[in-house]
């Protein structure tokens, strides 16, 4: 087949030797184009004024593994390679970059550096006309010019519908995010500020009318600011703004935030332009300019009957004053009924509607588990001003982080700049950034890279999925952020010598580990300065992005050598303890079954306590110490509700759980010692267990790549094992050899491994694979064993099916906040299905 090339700007496509993956029978089944380059991109500017805004889009999609356990799971769940969609959604990358308009050149040069204008370059915004010339002169390509309210809109539904924490309020400079239920989204109010003001009602996707604005906005600020205040610059009028005095006010018997008249005290005062402070004057026309839009937006609000106004545009710039002013008189003339809401984004929804002005971008069908946003070093980390691009390789990555500075309160970070005739990744400057001097983008919210995963859904098993939270600590409370920061970073250099040896202590790896320590180090700065930099936060989100900023730095599996150690120790004691499990009656068998769980729980190089343990005795010795603590009752017990229900009592014989889905932790004794036994003993009633793990290492975690190895070899000991791991695709050599002389006539039912798609200690199932959520459809038991699945998250979700939670708690705080008990008490909590 011939290559195909489309003209103008459509992306072009090589279709040489293209062929379908899979089945030929599914509907729309995927489309392989082996000599595709992988990187083309879709790219989409809006070029403002002031800022040049780009989305685009990269491919990164993992080469396919030939995994025949994977081939099994998709075959016995019902797993299909078709896509529901008329054009699949590819995995990958959305990309947001500013630039200053003034260094339009430095955007240029980025844009060719990434080859990113081969697909052609969608434009909106003022400058799409203005520079169209210097495009084609450069880059050699015609932007395909948008309507600005057309992209402005589509950006906006596409954020409220794809983002999960995308809007918030802000009141007296607190920010609070606001879950948006899609289904009831529209109609609402776009209220865009530029150098004017439009009030657009949107309706639906593509369903729109401008209904209102005024000509007093941006523009008139920075217009009077600078005829009032001589300041060079908007960010310098707004920056003054943060030092100017609402005392005035409070002269005459007024709080500082009562809507008065503005600038009505000149008319009694005897003074002239020069005797007031540029800084008062820069407030006072803020407050005055602020004010007006949120009146005239709510008075429209009220005329429409909308229940939600969306506040964005160049004028807000993350500005807290600005938003908490514009709050205020939404809230004080709908006398508390109507709230402004802002958007994280909101700087880039022009460029995102160009973006998805594209034939076939793909985006359309996106729903909101399928984004995963994160946060890599690079240009600029700490939220602010845009210096430059996104960094580049590896190299030149800790190249900067090796002159990253950080001193108390003050970052200081050098960010990449563009000299003239450069590809716009070289060179430095250094801006300076102090927690303790306000800035007129102080507090801008970090905007990251959206991944684009479209084989994540949402845990069919959640009771009430809209309600679900998580997270169970709130990190809301200072002092429990500031406490885990704490502990986040005092673990840091133990996690860094674990990282260096995993890749053989060599120069490049302690490069990569010292360069991996100033960036999260950073990141735990920046966010201790702004909490909701990132979005809404929670434990579970500082573990993940840990795990994140390790791979960034290509420290793929830090524990790996510790991991394969402690599963060999354990593997040799297996034997012995199923010979002596299967000594014992059921009733005894059961609960010696949860105490092994919950002592093998101990071992989680994520706890300090337990790292200290690590270094006063073996791996089985701190295990049998932990097994003679298990004295019931447990601080949370409900073991005797869960026997009931598994063995009942008298003549009542209760049915044997269809499928349990085992949420596995730790490596070594925790899951070959703890939950395999415990897989086992359902196994031998008739269950089919599925064993879930990390998709990705994180800590000690065992991940669905190793499981199948631990089960492989623990088979050879038992036939109950076996049999099921044969039944489940585990197997790969059927003729496997058993060392104990048990031929048990137990029924074949399988024994699976899935993974859970996350690599942290921590889930949210909000998101998870393809793979679990088949697996969980016929599941009617949940097992949810460790601190980072069933304390740290998830201690309060609530399940369809039946659950049992099990943990032994290793960190005295989260003892006393979640148990009311102390360290190293256990966790057994049964939950009937709702």
């Amino acid at each position: 087949m011939p290559s195909m090339h489309r003209s103008g700007s459509r992306p072009q496509l090589d279709l040489s030797k293209a062929a379908i993956q899979g089945n030929f029978e599914v509907k729309n089944p995927t489309i392989l184009l082996p000599n595709q380059s992988d990187d083309i991109s879709h790219l989409a500017l809006d070029i403002g004024g002031s800022l040049i805004k780009l989305v685009y889009f990269s491919r990164h999609e993992d080469q396919s593994i030939d995994d025949k356990r994977k081939k099994t799971i998709k075959e016995r769940l019902g797993i299909s390679n078709g896509n529901r969609r008329s054009y699949p959604i590819l995995g990958g990358r959305l990309h947001f970059v500013k630039f200053e308009t003034t260094k339009i050149s430095e955007c240029l040069d980025f844009i060719h550096s990434k080859q990113l204008h081969r697909g052609g370059i969608h434009a909106t915004g003022g400058g799409a006309y203005k520079f169209a010339d210097l495009f084609k002169e450069r880059l050699g390509v015609s932007l395909d010019k948008e309507d600005e309210m057309d992209c402005l809109v589509a950006g906006a539904n596409f954020l409220l519908k794809a983002i999960r924490h995308e809007a918030f309020t802000h009141m007296e400079g607190q920010k609070e995010f606001v879950q948006i239920d899609t289904n009831d989204l529209f109609p609402y109010l776009l209220v865009n500020i530029g150098s004017g003001v439009s009030m657009i009602k949107v309706d639906g996707d593509g369903k729109f009318e401008r209904v209102s604005g005024t000509n007093v906005g941006g523009g008139t600020y920075w217009g009077l600011g600078r005829l009032l205040t001589k300041c060079k610059s908007f960010d310098e009028l707004l920056e003054l703004s943060q030092r100017g005095d609402n005392r005035d006010h409070r002269h005459i018997g007024l709080s500082a935030s009562t809507i008065a008249s503005s600038f009505g005290k000149t008319i009694s005062d005897k003074k002239e332009l020069a005797d007031y402070r540029p800084e008062d004057i820069s407030l006072s026309l803020l407050r005055m300019i602020s004010y007006n839009i949120g009146q005239i937006s709510y008075l429209n609000a009220l005329r429409f009957g909308l229940k939600r106004i969306f506040f964005g545009g160049f004028f807000i710039r993350g500005h807290a004053y600005t938003m908490d002013t514009i709050s205020f008189a939404v809230q004080f003339w709908s006398k508390g009924e109507a709230q402004a809401m802002f958007l994280r984004h909101e700087g880039f929804l022009g460029a995102l509607g160009a973006f998805m002005s594209y034939e076939k971008h793909g985006l359309d069908d996106l729903m909101v588990h399928q984004l995963v946003e994160r946060f890599p070093m690079g240009a600029p980390y700490t939220g602010g001003r845009i210096h430059g691009p996104p960094l580049g390789d590896l190299n030149e990555k800790i190249s900067w982080m090796e002159k990253f500075v950080l001193k108390g309160t003050e970052i200081t970070a050098p960010v990449p700049m563009a000299p003239s005739g450069t590809t716009g990744l070289g060179g430095f400057e250094v801006p300076l950034s102090k927690g303790s001097t306000l800035r007129s983008d102080a507090s801008a919210l970090n905007v990251g890279v959206l991944h684009l995963v479209p084989t994540l859904e949402v845990f069919p098993l959640l009771a009430d999925p809209k309600m679900y939270e998580p997270n169970t600590i709130d990190l809301a409370d200072r002092s429990e952020l500031e406490y885990w920061f704490t502990v986040l970073s005092e673990h840091l250099p133990d996690l860094v010598d674990k990282a260096v040896a995993s890749e053989g202590g060599t120069d490049d790896a302690k490069r990569r580990g010292d360069a991996f320590a100033r960036a999260f180090s950073a990141h735990l700065a920046r966010l201790m300065e702004e909490p909701a930099a990132y979005g809404k936060l929670g434990l579970a989100n500082l573990l993940e992005l840990r795990e994140e900023c390790l791979r960034e730095f290509q420290f793929l599996d830090a524990y790996r050598s510790i991991k394969q150690r402690e599963n060999e120790a354990s593997l040799a004691v297996l034997p012995d303890l199923l010979v002596e499990l299967d000594s014992m009656s059921k009733e005894t068998r059961l609960l010696m079954l949860i105490e092994g769980v919950l002592a093998a729980n101990i071992f989680d190089w994520g706890s300090r306590a337990c790292v200290d343990l690590y270094h006063k005795g073996t791996i089985i010795e701190i295990y049998r110490m932990s097994r003679n603590k298990m004295q019931r009752p447990w601080r949370v017990d409900d073991f005797d509700a869960f026997k009931e229900r598994m063995l009942g009592s008298g003549d009542n014989k209760p049915r044997p759980h269809k499928r349990a889905l085992l949420f596995v932790d730790n490596s070594g004794a925790d899951v070959v010692l703890g939950m395999l036994p415990l897989a086992r003993e359902l196994l031998r009633r008739g269950t089919e267990v599925v064993l879930v793990a990390n998709s990705l290492p994180a800590l000690n975690d065992i991940t669905a790549m190793e499981l199948p190895d631990i089960v492989a070899e623990a088979a050879k000991h038992c036939d109950i094992l076996r049999r099921a791991a044969e039944a489940g695709g585990l197997l790969v050599d059927a003729m496997i050899n058993t060392l104990d002389g048990s031929k048990e006539n137990s029924p074949s039912v399988p024994l699976m491994v899935v993974e859970n798609g996350c690599g942290s200690p921590c889930i949210d199932l909000r998101q998870v694979s393809s793979e679990l959520a088949a697996a969980a459809k016929n599941a009617d038991l949940i097992i949810l064993e460790g601190m980072g699945r069933a304390l740290h998250t998830n201690f309060n979700a609530r399940f369809k099916c039946e659950a049992l939670k099990l943990a032994m708690v290793k960190n005295q705080r989260l003892a006393e906040k979640l148990i009311k008990g102390n360290i190293y008490d256990c966790v057994c909590r049964y939950e009937p299905a709702r």
